[in-house]
Protein backbone atom coordinates (compact mmCIF):
# COMPACT_ATOMS: atom_id res chain seq x y z
CA UNK A 1 0.00 0.00 0.00
CA UNK A 2 1.72 3.56 -1.14
CA UNK A 3 1.13 6.02 1.64
CA UNK A 4 0.07 9.53 0.71
CA UNK A 5 3.48 11.63 -0.14
CA UNK A 6 4.59 14.19 2.15
CA UNK A 7 6.60 16.19 -0.93
CA UNK A 8 4.61 16.16 -3.90
CA UNK A 9 4.85 14.09 -6.97
CA UNK A 10 6.56 14.97 -10.23
CA UNK A 11 3.54 16.20 -12.85
CA UNK A 12 2.88 14.26 -16.11
CA UNK A 13 5.02 17.69 -17.56
CA UNK A 14 7.47 16.67 -15.30
CA UNK A 15 7.96 13.05 -16.53
CA UNK A 16 7.71 14.01 -20.39
CA UNK A 17 10.89 16.72 -19.85
CA UNK A 18 12.80 14.44 -18.12
CA UNK A 19 12.36 11.25 -20.39
CA UNK A 20 13.21 13.56 -22.72
CA UNK A 21 16.27 15.17 -21.51
CA UNK A 22 17.56 11.94 -20.82
CA UNK A 23 17.47 10.52 -24.04
CA UNK A 24 18.90 13.78 -25.20
CA UNK A 25 21.87 13.33 -22.51
CA UNK A 26 22.29 9.49 -24.10
CA UNK A 27 22.94 11.13 -27.90
CA UNK A 28 26.15 13.05 -26.28
CA UNK A 29 27.84 10.66 -23.72
CA UNK A 30 30.98 11.53 -22.33
CA UNK A 31 33.82 9.63 -20.62
CA UNK A 32 34.95 9.55 -16.86
CA UNK A 33 37.02 13.03 -16.45
CA UNK A 34 35.35 14.43 -19.51
CA UNK A 35 31.81 15.33 -18.22
CA UNK A 36 32.52 19.06 -19.02
CA UNK A 37 28.78 19.71 -21.35
CA UNK A 38 27.27 17.08 -19.33
CA UNK A 39 27.53 18.99 -16.36
CA UNK A 40 26.84 21.99 -18.16
CA UNK A 41 23.10 20.53 -19.52
CA UNK A 42 22.74 19.47 -15.74
CA UNK A 43 22.99 23.46 -14.72
CA UNK A 44 20.84 24.16 -17.55
CA UNK A 45 18.25 21.92 -16.13
CA UNK A 46 19.09 22.54 -12.21
CA UNK A 47 18.76 26.75 -12.76
CA UNK A 48 14.55 26.47 -13.20
CA UNK A 49 14.30 24.65 -9.62
CA UNK A 50 16.35 27.47 -8.00
CA UNK A 51 18.69 25.73 -6.06
CA UNK A 52 20.07 28.02 -2.75
CA UNK A 53 23.46 27.23 -4.22
CA UNK A 54 25.57 25.20 -6.78
CA UNK A 55 28.94 24.17 -6.76
CA UNK A 56 30.20 23.25 -10.00
CA UNK A 57 33.91 21.40 -11.06
CA UNK A 58 33.84 19.77 -8.00
CA UNK A 59 36.22 16.74 -7.72
CA UNK A 60 36.60 17.52 -12.02
CA UNK A 61 33.50 18.15 -12.90
CA UNK A 62 30.87 17.13 -10.21
CA UNK A 63 28.28 19.38 -9.66
CA UNK A 64 26.38 19.69 -6.33
CA UNK A 65 22.93 21.61 -5.57
CA UNK A 66 21.96 22.58 -2.44
CA UNK A 67 18.58 23.26 -1.04
CA UNK A 68 18.49 24.38 1.86
CA UNK A 69 15.72 24.69 4.36
CA UNK A 70 17.40 27.54 6.78
CA UNK A 71 16.63 25.56 9.52
CA UNK A 72 18.88 23.16 11.34
CA UNK A 73 18.69 19.29 10.77
CA UNK A 74 20.49 16.90 8.65
CA UNK A 75 22.40 17.19 5.50
CA UNK A 76 21.17 14.50 2.93
CA UNK A 77 22.99 13.74 -0.13
CA UNK A 78 21.82 12.00 -3.07
CA UNK A 79 23.97 10.83 -5.73
CA UNK A 80 24.27 10.19 -9.65
CA UNK A 81 26.87 9.81 -11.78
CA UNK A 82 28.08 11.36 -15.23
CA UNK A 83 29.91 9.65 -16.80
CA UNK A 84 29.68 7.09 -19.83
CA UNK A 85 31.16 4.27 -21.09
CA UNK A 86 33.83 3.32 -24.03
CA UNK A 87 31.91 1.15 -25.95
CA UNK A 88 30.35 1.07 -29.01
CA UNK A 89 26.27 1.06 -28.78
CA UNK A 90 24.51 -0.91 -31.22
CA UNK A 91 20.88 -0.32 -30.09
CA UNK A 92 18.40 0.65 -32.17
CA UNK A 93 16.96 3.76 -29.82
CA UNK A 94 16.22 7.11 -32.16
CA UNK A 95 18.03 8.47 -29.44
CA UNK A 96 21.48 6.41 -29.22
CA UNK A 97 24.48 7.58 -29.07
CA UNK A 98 26.29 9.86 -31.30
CA UNK A 99 29.68 10.00 -30.30
CA UNK A 100 31.60 7.06 -32.33
CA UNK A 101 33.08 4.67 -29.61
CA UNK A 102 30.82 6.00 -26.21
CA UNK A 103 27.71 5.35 -25.18
CA UNK A 104 25.67 5.81 -21.89
CA UNK A 105 25.75 1.86 -21.39
CA UNK A 106 25.37 1.65 -17.72
CA UNK A 107 22.34 3.92 -16.87
CA UNK A 108 24.11 7.19 -15.34
CA UNK A 109 22.19 9.11 -17.67
CA UNK A 110 18.71 8.08 -15.93
CA UNK A 111 20.16 7.99 -12.31
CA UNK A 112 20.99 11.88 -12.98
CA UNK A 113 17.97 12.29 -14.45
CA UNK A 114 16.07 10.94 -11.54
CA UNK A 115 17.96 13.61 -9.24
CA UNK A 116 16.67 16.45 -11.61
CA UNK A 117 13.15 14.86 -11.31
CA UNK A 118 13.99 15.30 -7.27
CA UNK A 119 15.05 19.10 -7.88
CA UNK A 120 12.15 20.07 -8.98
CA UNK A 121 9.97 18.19 -6.34
CA UNK A 122 12.61 20.58 -3.78
CA UNK A 123 11.84 23.75 -6.00
CA UNK A 124 7.64 23.24 -4.63
CA UNK A 125 8.55 22.03 -1.04
CA UNK A 126 11.81 22.40 0.69
CA UNK A 127 13.04 20.30 3.04
CA UNK A 128 11.51 21.63 6.30
CA UNK A 129 14.87 20.71 8.17
CA UNK A 130 18.71 20.69 7.33
CA UNK A 131 19.90 20.74 3.54
CA UNK A 132 19.35 18.56 0.36
CA UNK A 133 22.61 17.97 -1.43
CA UNK A 134 22.04 16.84 -5.10
CA UNK A 135 25.57 15.10 -6.08
CA UNK A 136 25.79 14.80 -9.74
CA UNK A 137 29.66 12.98 -9.77
CA UNK A 138 31.72 12.94 -12.40
CA UNK A 139 34.30 9.56 -13.39
CA UNK A 140 32.32 6.96 -11.42
CA UNK A 141 33.64 4.26 -13.81
CA UNK A 142 36.69 4.13 -13.19
CA UNK A 143 37.09 4.69 -9.21
CA UNK A 144 38.45 8.41 -9.36
CA UNK A 145 35.31 10.47 -9.31
CA UNK A 146 33.84 9.84 -5.86
CA UNK A 147 37.46 10.47 -4.29
CA UNK A 148 37.93 13.27 -5.81
CA UNK A 149 34.85 14.89 -4.65
CA UNK A 150 35.10 13.90 -0.94
CA UNK A 151 39.07 15.27 -1.32
CA UNK A 152 37.56 18.70 -2.69
CA UNK A 153 38.73 21.58 -0.61
CA UNK A 154 34.93 22.76 -0.86
CA UNK A 155 33.37 19.56 0.17
CA UNK A 156 33.00 19.91 3.70
CA UNK A 157 30.70 22.59 2.69
CA UNK A 158 28.43 19.88 1.63
CA UNK A 159 29.50 17.56 3.89
CA UNK A 160 26.67 15.11 4.61
CA UNK A 161 25.23 12.88 7.24
CA UNK A 162 23.83 11.04 5.45
CA UNK A 163 24.21 9.30 1.74
CA UNK A 164 21.60 8.13 -0.68
CA UNK A 165 21.90 6.43 -3.95
CA UNK A 166 20.51 3.95 -6.43
CA UNK A 167 21.96 2.21 -9.25
CA UNK A 168 19.68 0.46 -11.83
CA UNK A 169 19.90 -3.18 -12.03
CA UNK A 170 18.48 -5.46 -15.18
CA UNK A 171 18.46 -8.81 -13.50
CA UNK A 172 16.12 -7.48 -10.44
CA UNK A 173 12.54 -7.86 -10.83
CA UNK A 174 10.72 -4.99 -13.19
CA UNK A 175 9.83 -1.96 -10.48
CA UNK A 176 11.63 -3.68 -6.99
CA UNK A 177 14.57 -2.89 -5.73
CA UNK A 178 17.48 -5.03 -3.86
CA UNK A 179 18.60 -3.83 -0.39
CA UNK A 180 20.79 -5.29 2.01
CA UNK A 181 23.02 -4.37 5.67
CA UNK A 182 26.70 -4.61 5.10
CA UNK A 183 28.71 -4.95 1.62
CA UNK A 184 26.90 -4.44 -1.44
CA UNK A 185 29.82 -3.90 -4.25
CA UNK A 186 33.40 -5.21 -3.77
CA UNK A 187 36.76 -3.72 -3.65
CA UNK A 188 38.75 -3.99 -6.64
CA UNK A 189 41.39 -2.52 -8.34
CA UNK A 190 43.34 -3.13 -11.85
CA UNK A 191 47.40 -4.14 -12.12
CA UNK A 192 49.30 -3.04 -14.87
CA UNK A 193 52.58 -5.23 -14.17
CA UNK A 194 55.60 -4.83 -16.94
CA UNK A 195 58.66 -7.75 -16.63
CA UNK A 196 61.67 -6.40 -18.84
CA UNK A 197 64.94 -7.90 -19.61
CA UNK A 198 66.40 -8.08 -22.96
CA UNK A 199 65.93 -9.11 -26.67
CA UNK A 200 67.87 -11.72 -28.64
CA UNK A 201 67.85 -13.02 -32.59
CA UNK A 202 65.50 -15.52 -32.13
CA UNK A 203 68.25 -18.19 -33.04
CA UNK A 204 70.05 -17.13 -29.85
CA UNK A 205 67.67 -16.67 -27.46
CA UNK A 206 70.60 -17.56 -24.49
CA UNK A 207 72.13 -14.55 -25.82
CA UNK A 208 69.33 -12.55 -24.15
CA UNK A 209 66.98 -12.37 -20.86
CA UNK A 210 63.29 -13.47 -22.06
CA UNK A 211 60.04 -13.01 -20.04
CA UNK A 212 58.14 -16.02 -22.02
CA UNK A 213 58.72 -18.24 -19.09
CA UNK A 214 58.05 -15.95 -16.25
CA UNK A 215 55.08 -14.77 -18.19
CA UNK A 216 53.70 -17.77 -18.92
CA UNK A 217 54.04 -18.64 -14.91
CA UNK A 218 52.51 -15.81 -13.74
CA UNK A 219 48.61 -15.70 -15.68
CA UNK A 220 47.67 -19.23 -13.95
CA UNK A 221 49.55 -18.08 -10.59
CA UNK A 222 47.84 -14.67 -10.29
CA UNK A 223 44.34 -17.08 -10.66
CA UNK A 224 45.48 -18.72 -8.17
CA UNK A 225 46.04 -15.99 -6.15
CA UNK A 226 41.86 -16.03 -6.49
CA UNK A 227 40.27 -18.35 -2.57
CA UNK A 228 37.27 -19.93 -4.52
CA UNK A 229 35.62 -18.97 -1.75
CA UNK A 230 32.12 -17.74 -1.83
CA UNK A 231 31.60 -13.86 -1.40
CA UNK A 232 32.09 -12.90 1.83
CA UNK A 233 35.34 -12.51 4.16
CA UNK A 234 38.51 -14.21 2.88
CA UNK A 235 36.71 -14.00 -0.80
CA UNK A 236 39.21 -13.56 -3.13
CA UNK A 237 39.23 -13.12 -7.36
CA UNK A 238 42.02 -12.11 -9.92
CA UNK A 239 41.05 -11.94 -13.49
CA UNK A 240 43.89 -11.52 -16.13
CA UNK A 241 42.50 -9.07 -18.79
CA UNK A 242 45.51 -8.68 -20.94
CA UNK A 243 49.00 -9.98 -21.95
CA UNK A 244 51.19 -9.21 -24.52
CA UNK A 245 55.04 -9.60 -24.99
CA UNK A 246 57.85 -8.81 -27.67
CA UNK A 247 57.04 -7.71 -31.27
CA UNK A 248 55.35 -9.27 -33.84
CA UNK A 249 58.42 -11.08 -35.74
CA UNK A 250 59.84 -14.29 -35.82
CA UNK A 251 63.49 -12.83 -35.60
CA UNK A 252 63.38 -11.49 -32.56
CA UNK A 253 63.04 -13.53 -29.26
CA UNK A 254 61.08 -11.00 -26.37
CA UNK A 255 62.60 -8.75 -24.34
CA UNK A 256 59.80 -7.47 -22.46
CA UNK A 257 55.84 -8.76 -21.34
CA UNK A 258 52.99 -7.36 -20.23
CA UNK A 259 49.72 -8.41 -18.13
CA UNK A 260 46.85 -6.68 -16.89
CA UNK A 261 44.84 -8.07 -14.14
CA UNK A 262 41.95 -6.94 -11.49
CA UNK A 263 41.83 -8.15 -8.23
CA UNK A 264 38.54 -8.23 -6.26
CA UNK A 265 37.45 -8.81 -2.55
CA UNK A 266 34.83 -8.12 -0.76
CA UNK A 267 36.44 -6.44 2.20
CA UNK A 268 39.27 -3.71 2.05
CA UNK A 269 41.21 -5.36 4.77
CA UNK A 270 41.05 -8.77 2.55
CA UNK A 271 42.12 -6.23 -0.47
CA UNK A 272 45.49 -5.46 1.20
CA UNK A 273 46.60 -9.04 1.70
CA UNK A 274 45.79 -10.29 -1.78
CA UNK A 275 47.69 -7.17 -3.22
CA UNK A 276 50.66 -8.04 -0.64
CA UNK A 277 49.97 -11.58 -2.15
CA UNK A 278 50.45 -10.54 -5.36
CA UNK A 279 53.45 -8.21 -5.35
CA UNK A 280 54.89 -10.44 -3.79
CA UNK A 281 54.20 -13.64 -6.34
CA UNK A 282 55.67 -10.51 -8.76
CA UNK A 283 58.81 -10.04 -7.29
CA UNK A 284 59.78 -13.60 -6.50
CA UNK A 285 59.32 -14.53 -10.11
CA UNK A 286 61.06 -11.13 -11.79
CA UNK A 287 63.82 -12.07 -9.32
CA UNK A 288 64.12 -16.14 -10.50
CA UNK A 289 63.84 -15.21 -13.68
CA UNK A 290 66.43 -11.72 -13.41
CA UNK A 291 64.10 -9.44 -14.89
CA UNK A 292 63.06 -6.44 -13.79
CA UNK A 293 59.63 -5.17 -12.75
CA UNK A 294 57.27 -2.25 -12.99
CA UNK A 295 53.89 -2.31 -11.49
CA UNK A 296 51.01 0.28 -10.98
CA UNK A 297 47.72 0.34 -10.21
CA UNK A 298 44.21 2.00 -11.96
CA UNK A 299 40.54 1.68 -11.41
CA UNK A 300 40.81 1.45 -7.41
CA UNK A 301 37.58 0.95 -5.84
CA UNK A 302 37.00 0.37 -2.20
CA UNK A 303 34.50 -1.41 -0.80
CA UNK A 304 30.44 -0.33 -0.61
CA UNK A 305 28.88 -0.36 2.47
CA UNK A 306 25.48 0.27 3.61
CA UNK A 307 25.47 1.39 7.06
CA UNK A 308 22.29 -0.39 8.85
CA UNK A 309 20.64 2.98 10.06
CA UNK A 310 20.90 4.27 6.29
CA UNK A 311 19.20 1.30 4.41
CA UNK A 312 16.54 1.22 7.74
CA UNK A 313 15.47 4.73 6.24
CA UNK A 314 16.32 4.05 2.45
CA UNK A 315 13.75 1.29 3.19
CA UNK A 316 11.23 3.22 4.81
CA UNK A 317 11.41 5.23 1.75
CA UNK A 318 10.69 2.11 -0.77
CA UNK A 319 7.82 1.04 1.53
CA UNK A 320 6.07 4.44 1.47
CA UNK A 321 6.90 4.65 -2.12
CA UNK A 322 5.11 1.09 -2.54
CA UNK A 323 8.20 -0.58 -3.73
CA UNK A 324 8.63 -4.00 -3.22
CA UNK A 325 11.86 -4.79 -1.15
CA UNK A 326 13.92 -7.83 -2.27
CA UNK A 327 16.75 -8.85 -0.16
CA UNK A 328 20.39 -8.30 -1.07
CA UNK A 329 21.73 -11.55 0.65
CA UNK A 330 25.61 -11.25 -1.23
CA UNK A 331 27.47 -7.63 -2.70
CA UNK A 332 27.74 -7.52 -6.16
CA UNK A 333 30.71 -8.54 -7.81
CA UNK A 334 30.80 -5.46 -9.85
CA UNK A 335 32.56 -2.33 -8.13
CA UNK A 336 31.31 1.05 -7.08
CA UNK A 337 32.86 4.22 -5.72
CA UNK A 338 29.66 5.06 -3.59
CA UNK A 339 31.70 3.66 -0.83
CA UNK A 340 33.53 6.63 -0.87
CA UNK A 341 30.55 8.58 0.95
CA UNK A 342 30.61 6.17 3.58
CA UNK A 343 34.36 6.56 4.19
CA UNK A 344 34.66 10.07 4.62
CA UNK A 345 31.81 9.97 7.62
CA UNK A 346 28.34 9.91 6.13
CA UNK A 347 25.77 7.10 6.98
CA UNK A 348 25.41 5.99 3.63
CA UNK A 349 22.96 3.24 1.33
CA UNK A 350 22.45 1.87 -1.87
CA UNK A 351 20.00 0.08 -3.53
CA UNK A 352 19.36 -1.55 -6.92
CA UNK A 353 16.69 -0.54 -8.92
CA UNK A 354 14.87 -3.35 -10.99
CA UNK A 355 14.51 -3.09 -14.66
CA UNK A 356 13.64 -6.46 -15.80
CA UNK A 357 15.28 -9.46 -16.28
CA UNK A 358 14.13 -9.53 -19.63
CA UNK A 359 16.23 -5.97 -20.28
CA UNK A 360 19.91 -5.97 -21.39
CA UNK A 361 22.52 -5.98 -19.10
CA UNK A 362 24.60 -3.04 -18.30
CA UNK A 363 28.02 -2.28 -20.09
CA UNK A 364 26.05 -4.46 -22.93
CA UNK A 365 25.98 -2.54 -26.63
CA UNK A 366 22.48 -3.23 -26.56
CA UNK A 367 21.84 -1.51 -23.20
CA UNK A 368 19.86 1.59 -22.49
CA UNK A 369 18.23 3.01 -19.35
CA UNK A 370 14.73 2.08 -19.13
CA UNK A 371 12.97 5.13 -18.62
CA UNK A 372 9.80 3.64 -16.98
CA UNK A 373 12.05 4.35 -13.36
CA UNK A 374 12.19 7.84 -13.65
CA UNK A 375 9.04 8.07 -11.52
CA UNK A 376 10.00 5.31 -9.54
CA UNK A 377 13.43 6.78 -8.51
CA UNK A 378 12.02 9.75 -7.62
CA UNK A 379 9.48 8.59 -5.47
CA UNK A 380 11.89 6.32 -3.55
CA UNK A 381 14.41 9.35 -3.15
CA UNK A 382 11.66 12.06 -2.07
CA UNK A 383 9.95 9.22 0.38
CA UNK A 384 13.46 8.50 1.97
CA UNK A 385 13.91 11.85 2.21
CA UNK A 386 10.47 12.56 4.35
CA UNK A 387 11.63 9.42 6.42
CA UNK A 388 15.23 10.59 6.97
CA UNK A 389 13.99 14.59 8.29
CA UNK A 390 11.20 12.59 10.45
CA UNK A 391 13.83 10.60 12.18
CA UNK A 392 13.68 12.23 16.15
Amino acid sequence: MKNEPIFPLPTEDDLRELTAFRQDLHRYPELSGEEKETARRVCEMLAPTRPDRVLTEVGGHGVAAIYDSGAPGPTVLFRSELDALPIQELGAAEHRSTVPGKAHLCGHDGHSTILLGLARILSRSRPTSGRVVLMFQPAEENGAGAVAVVADPRYPEIKPDWAFSLHNAPEVEFGSARLGVGPVNCASRGIRIRLTGSTAHASRPADGRSPMLAISELMPALLACGSGKPLGPGFTMVTVTHASMGAESFGVAPGEAKIMATLRTVYDDDMEKLVARVEGLLAETAGRHTLSLEFSYDDVFSASVNDEEATGILSSGMKRAGVKRLDQKVPSVGSEDFGQFGLSGAKAAMLFLGSGPDWPRVHTPEYDFRDELIPVGIRIFSETLAACLERP
